[in-house]
């Protein structure tokens, strides 16, 4: 009778050695077969063993699968998960350009134009004569309405006084538009005082960052253009981006080139189910 019972206890704990488990399905597919929503309240532990808890990784791993018949894995990915709420790059936009802006050069007079404001047209001579640098024109779009877009603007600026041993200075300014409306300037002034040693030529790095904020969700253009205001003297060469047509060797486009650099952030948001 002993051996009996004995036979009956073992065939019950191969059952349910054996068994699945199914919540939300009466046909369990797996030890434990959940159809339906799942919440975890603490951690998920992995590759535990009978006699050791499993692991629970490290703040910012995901699990990942090993294929069929093996455990996943925790694994840390090179990849910035953005919590709603923080505001994420889009898209990088760098252009460059040599052929920069020689039209503003020895015998034309500035526009004399000291001030400009936000949303100038690009067309509006009583606003100063702007040229573009071509190459650096830049279409992109936008998709969320909250949003940063940072600019970074560089050219190589040059001069050449009519003499060599006479002082001569250009004052100019250089702006970013953005669908032919200014938002973004900067002016400045290069001068040459008495540069015999470079036959008069003084070579200078201009620089322009900006961000706007909240550009309105759509496609749009950017464009750079510069302009001259004054200058000491008509007969002073002047040239933004590229050397000056009488650089002799001294400077090239190559190293006065002109670059655009523009970063597209936007606002993360998640939707809800």
């Amino acid at each position: 009778m002993k051996k009996i019972i004995y036979c009956c206890a073992a065939g019950l704990l191969s059952f349910y050695a054996d068994a699945q488990v199914g919540i939300g399905t009466t046909k369990p597919k797996s030890t434990l077969d959940i159809n339906g929503k799942t919440t975890l309240r603490k951690e998920l532990r992995v590759g535990g063993t009978p006699t050791q808890a499993g692991n629970a990784g490290l703040n910012g791993q995901v699990l990942v699968s090993q294929g069929e018949g093996l455990p996943p894995v925790w694994k840390s990915l090179n990849v910035s998960f953005m919590e709603e709420g923080q505001y994420k790059l889009i898209n990088s936009y760098l252009s460059t350009d040599q052929n920069g802006i020689i039209g503003l050069s020895n015998g034309i007079a500035g526009d004399n134009v000291y001030k400009n404001n936000v949303g100038d047209n690009i067309t509006d001579t009583s606003k100063g004569k702007w040229s573009k640098i071509a190459g650096l024109e830049t279409n992109f779009n936008i998709k969320n309405g909250k949003n940063r877009l940072t600019y970074q603007f560089q050219t190589g600026i040059e001069m050449k006084a009519p003499s060599s041993t006479t002082s001569s200075n250009v004052r100019f300014a250089c702006g970013v538009f953005r669908n032919g409306k200014l938002v973004a300037v900067r002016p400045d002034r290069v001068a040459s005082n008495n540069n015999a040693g470079k036959n008069g030529i003084q070579d200078y790095i201009f620089t322009l960052n900006y961000t706007e904020q909240n550009v309105p969700v759509g496609v749009h253009k950017i464009e750079i253009a510069c302009r001259k205001i004054d200058a000491s003297s008509l007969n002073a060469q002047f040239a933004v981006g590229r050397n000056v047509q009488d650089s002799n060797g001294i400077s090239s486009a190559f190293t006065l080139e002109s670059t655009m650099k523009m970063d597209v952030i936007e606002y993360v948001t998640y939707k809800g189910n």
